[in-house]
């Protein structure tokens, strides 16, 4: 078994009971529970210790953002990977302390369901935070508490969380760990402003970071049209990162049946074909005016390698780079020597 690094989040429980600090201080916590995800909650507590070291006006005693986390009994807990994390005991905790509450998910929430204290401690503590987020399936755990239909703000579910809960509850890590970076950052940009928001974003060691820097953005679209022109213009601007579709309906913020429709609408073309046209474009220039050899090129553009961005151009426009490559210099030096 191994240990996570969470020791800067965390004091042993005989600590736990020591004076609530000034509300200077922000109060996350991470409920969790044997067998729990630990990808699901990992990059929670990595945002908020970003969000302290750009912020040198926060609290003095351990930052801005106080992240701990909590489990039934307290001690140590083992997740599904086998990795140990510490925690405080739900009772060593006033369940109107928080300011924001993750709940995280794993393949244990099954059993967790049946911890009469989590469920009551849930019932205490969601109605004094700002931000609750269950994670995967810690949603089963906010319904069991009665909270998942509550129209109250703090109950915060995401669109993929809503779909897999009309999926025989199926999630996965890469979703969790995307969602509850979303959720981590959206509170540091109420409390520290977009701009740190998307700093933090931009930094963070998660597929989708740039996904989530155009998420954050202070002037979102509302209409579909603005938000199907966005994800374009966003699909333009990152062509030459590994995204997808997913990433874009995210920018979107719409249902992906809506998306891809309202998207062939606007723009004429699905979004892969507009995304395989903005690379090939930018492929054909570096080609034309570059040296630089295919693998190279296919990098740039966002194509998995030279092999791919070889078959892509055969497929598309029926020659290979280097043909290509060749022509286009032979005709722009022909128009060179017309222009003469």
């Amino acid at each position: 078994m191994a240990y996570a690094g969470f020791e800067n989040l965390g004091e042993r429980a005989e600590d736990a009971n020591e004076p609530r600090p000034k509300r200077m201080t922000r109060h996350i916590g991470v409920v969790v529970y044997k067998a729990f995800s630990l990808p699901s909650i990992e990059l929670v507590p990595e945002v908020f210790q970003m969000a302290n070291d750009m912020n040198q006006g926060g609290s003095s005693d351990g930052g801005f953002y106080r992240v701990r986390l909590y489990s039934a009994d307290g001690g140590s807990v083992l997740s599904s990977s086998s990795i140990v994390v510490w925690t405080l005991g739900l009772q060593t905790i006033d369940a109107s302390a928080f300011d924001a509450l993750f709940i995280a998910g794993g393949k244990g929430a099954q059993d967790a369901l049946r911890d009469g204290r989590v469920i009551d401690w849930l019932q205490a503590a969601s109605p004094s935070s700002d931000v609750v987020r269950p994670i995967g399936e810690g949603r089963l755990l906010l319904r069991a508490a009665g909270l998942d239909k509550l129209q109250q703000p703090s109950i915060q579910t995401s669109s993929s969380q809503r779909r897999a809960s009309a999926e025989d509850e199926h999630f996965n890590d890469a979703d969790a760990r995307f969602d509850s970076a979303k959720a981590a950052l959206n509170f540091v940009k109420r409390d520290l402003g977009g701009d740190v928001a998307r700093n933090i974003a931009g930094r963070l060691s998660l597929s989708g970071a740039t996904t989530l820097v155009s998420l954050l953005s202070d002037a979102r679209p509302t209409t579909s049209t603005e938000k199907v022109r966005e994800s374009a213009r966003w699909l333009q601007n990152n062509c030459q990162s590994q995204i997808s579709v997913s990433d874009a309906v995210r920018v979107a913020a719409m249902s992906q049946r809506n998306f891809l429709r309202c998207f062939r609408r606007e723009i004429g073309l699905t979004p892969s074909e507009f995304l395989c046209r903005v690379r090939l474009d930018m492929t054909s220039r570096l080609l034309a005016e570059t040296d630089l050899p295919v693998d190279e090129i296919a990098r740039r553009c966002g194509w998995i390698s030279g092999e791919r961005l070889v078959r892509i151009f055969q497929e598309q426009l029926k020659q290979t780079p280097s043909d290509y490559r060749m022509r286009r210099r032979t005709q722009i030096e022909g128009d060179r020597h017309s222009s003469a």
